[in-house]
């Protein structure tokens, strides 16, 4: 048993940092969820600021955002000229998101300063790119209603996902050892 820790140390080292790591951050996550009902935010900090970040890129689009509180779901209604688009709940604010690539490229690090700029800029960008994506699927749900199924099931989680893919790619090549040929 030693000799297969020994062979495959890689491998487990990866698969306990990265489970460690995604356990340890989405326990905290879902504590923060808890503790979030009292924040005075609803549904919490993060959603809803997701939320008014998103209407006002619809906003710049030159559309008229509009955000209320929609309790039956525990969503923020974000509507467009008067009419419904997207309710934004807590999985939509990519907090998630962040928690998988986080734990990938903890799993996956370097040194630390490398680690961390990475993190940092990966981070940010998965936040702007969900944000982008809400404020364009409201546009697209407003103008499209029919396509909603696919514009989001399909489209827009594989545009957050595939970003993210991308991003772990960029990483593994970056700690790719240089060759001397």
């Amino acid at each position: 048993m030693k000799e297969l820790f020994k062979k495959y140390k890689i491998v487990v080292r990866f698969v306990v940092l990265f489970l460690g790591s995604y356990l340890l951050l989405s326990i905290l996550y879902t504590l923060y969820l808890k503790i979030a009902i009292n924040t005075g935010y609803f549904p919490d900090y993060f959603t809803n600021l997701v939320a008014r970040q998103s209407g006002a890129v619809v906003d710049s689009f030159g559309y008229h955002a509009q955000l209320r509180p929609y309790k039956l779901e525990e969503a923020v209604l974000l509507t467009i000229d008067n009419s419904y688009s997207v309710s934004i709940v807590e999985g939509c604010n990519s907090i998630s998101i962040v928690i998988l690539f986080v734990s990938f490229i903890i799993a996956f690090s370097e040194n630390f300063k490398k680690t961390l700029v990475f993190l940092l800029a990966g981070t940010v960008l998965i936040y702007v790119v969900n944000i982008l994506r809400i404020a364009i699927l409201a546009v697209g749900l407003y103008k499209f209603p029919e396509y909603e199924n696919i514009l989001h099931s399909v489209i827009f989680p594989g545009i957050i996902y595939g970003m993210v893919f991308i991003l772990w790619m960029i990483w593994v090549r970056m700690l790719k050892p240089k060759t001397s040929e």
